[in-house]
């Protein structure tokens, strides 16, 4: 008999079960021929004893062998390494070299590569980046109790199989009335569309609603993925100025009296990437120019859940009569990027030609995750978050900003953001923003090197957005020492 106790390792502290560590132990005595084929195993009640586990620890390792197909149990006379054991072994098709494949595609396909991404983050590094949420202050716990119900709840089939393309009813039921109560948005579950993210909601209603050739208005600086959507789609992109009040609507006036404009993307709350908000009296006219020039505006209200200086001005998707206005958004924002939930609110018969799209490609999101973040909803737990989040994110941008005041006075220049999660503002006109990013990185700070947020008329880029909000006050305080540190060094 093998001695288990030295072959064999458990880890009370692991994340994996006991029986699920002494399953993929076995399996791997077996796959090394240290338990060979017809071979006798211990009983479970001496192998428990030789381990230091509970009896029944053992026999549920053995029925999930056996389940797996690697052993065989009689009552009789106890288990048996099977004679067949359950490893393919692939066999190279005859009369071919067994050589690695190409290293390039071997028939043409049209390329779009990004001219504007950058790499992602190193992991070990502090990250100024766009700004995105702190995943560290979401209800991870709570979250992960949820999906584990779920999951678990009997009679429950029905989230296991094929769903509504349009996602999970409860949460669109409970989204619907959020956005009602904290937004005026005239949601209901038939309007609502849950995506994989605002991404996926933006293509799809670009594949829905873009032609070659068709003209869409978007801020002289505005939201990088969003353009390479709309210019991928096949659409010509027309840039509007945006000043401290929101996107120029005499200039989006003026492009529509040139040309016919099919769609003006927007984010008015608050405008990506320089933060400003959209005042209401344009956003009273650029109703009246949707209606009057025939367009549609769609509206991403990317971060409307955090606002810090006063009550938020109200979406253009609330005062909408006419149904020009499609309103995306995300909880991306409020747990993490990770959960790729987004949703968007249209006409009916938009959101259900948005179904048929899906199904091709998606069929369905995230039954069971969506019904997890719906019941957050309905015990109020998720709302609870973000008032949470709102003054914790306040507090670190007031000591960003306070940062950059005292310690970057004269090469960074900005405007005390109203709400969302990052900083926007220029550096001084002698500062090589790329070589600076690059000494960042060196030192264990991950910056962007600005070239997405500059424009044609820019020789070269100046502008940067830093955010704020997924750094604790003390992480900030080290970020801002190191890029200190950086412009002395590239100075």
């Amino acid at each position: 008999m093998l001695p288990y106790q030295t072959l064999i390792t458990l880890r009370r502290a692991s994340a994996s079960t006991l029986s699920q560590q002494l399953t993929a132990a076995f399996i791997q005595l077996i796959q090394q021929g240290l338990l060979p084929a017809k071979a006798k195993l211990s009983g479970t009640r001496s192998l428990a004893q030789q381990l230091g586990i509970s009896r029944q620890t053992a026999i549920t390792a053995f029925d999930e062998l056996a389940a797996q197909g690697w052993i065989e149990q009689h009552a009789s006379s106890g288990a048996f390494v099977r004679a067949c054991i359950p490893i393919v072994q692939p066999q190279a098709l005859p009369g071919l070299p067994a050589e690695p494949g190409p290293a390039r595609a071997g028939f043409a396909f049209a390329r779009r590569s990004s001219s504007t991404s950058e790499a992602l983050p190193d992991p070990t590094h502090l990250v100024l980046g766009a700004g995105c949420a702190d995943h560290r202050l979401a209800p991870l716990a709570s979250l992960a109790r949820k999906y584990r119900s779920v999951c678990q709840r009997p009679n429950n089939r029905r989230l296991f199989g094929y769903t509504e393309p349009s996602g999970s009813r409860a949460l669109r039921q409970h989204l619907a009335h959020y956005l009602h109560d904290t937004r005026g948005v005239q949601a209901q579950p038939e309007t609502l569309f849950i995506t994989r993210g605002s991404g996926m909601a933006m293509y799809l209603v670009a594949q829905l609603l873009l032609q070659p050739g068709d003209a869409v208005i978007v801020g002289d600086r505005s939201y990088s993925n969003a353009d390479e959507l709309f210019e991928h789609h096949g659409a010509h992109l027309v840039r509007v100025p945006v000043d401290a009040q929101g996107i120029s609507v005499n200039e989006v006036e003026a492009a529509c009296q040139r040309q016919a404009i099919r769609l003006l993307y927007i984010t008015p709350h608050h405008h990506y990437p320089t933060t400003v908000t959209l005042v209401a009296e344009r956003r009273v006219r650029l109703l009246q120019l949707a209606e009057q020039y025939d367009f549609v505006v769609l509206e991403d209200d990317y971060d409307f859940d955090f606002h810090y200086a006063s009550s938020p001005i109200l979406p253009l998707a609330s005062a909408d009569r006419h149904g020009r206005v499609l309103y995306v958004g995300s909880l991306s924002k409020v747990l993490a990027p990770a959960f790729r939930v987004g949703y968007v609110v249209g006409p009916p018969d938009l959101i259900a030609e948005m179904g048929y799209l899906r199904h091709l490609i998606d069929h369905q999101g995230d039954t069971l995750l969506e019904q997890g973040i719906a019941e957050l909803f309905a015990e109020g737990e998720l709302l609870a978050h973000l008032k949470r989040a709102n003054k914790i994110y306040q507090q670190r941008r007031d000591v960003f900003c306070e940062l950059l005041h005292t310690h970057l006075a004269g090469r960074f220049s900005f405007t005390l953001p109203e709400g969302g999660m990052a900083v926007w503002g220029e550096f001084a006109p002698d500062i090589d923003l790329p070589q600076l990013s690059a000494q960042c990185r060196q030192q264990g700070l991950w910056l962007s090197d600005g070239r997405r947020y500059q424009t044609a008329a820019e020789a070269r880029p100046s502008h940067l957005r830093l955010g704020f909000a997924a750094l604790t006050v003390e992480e900030l305080t080290q970020s801002v020492h190191i890029l200190a540190k950086a412009l002395q060094a590239t100075s």
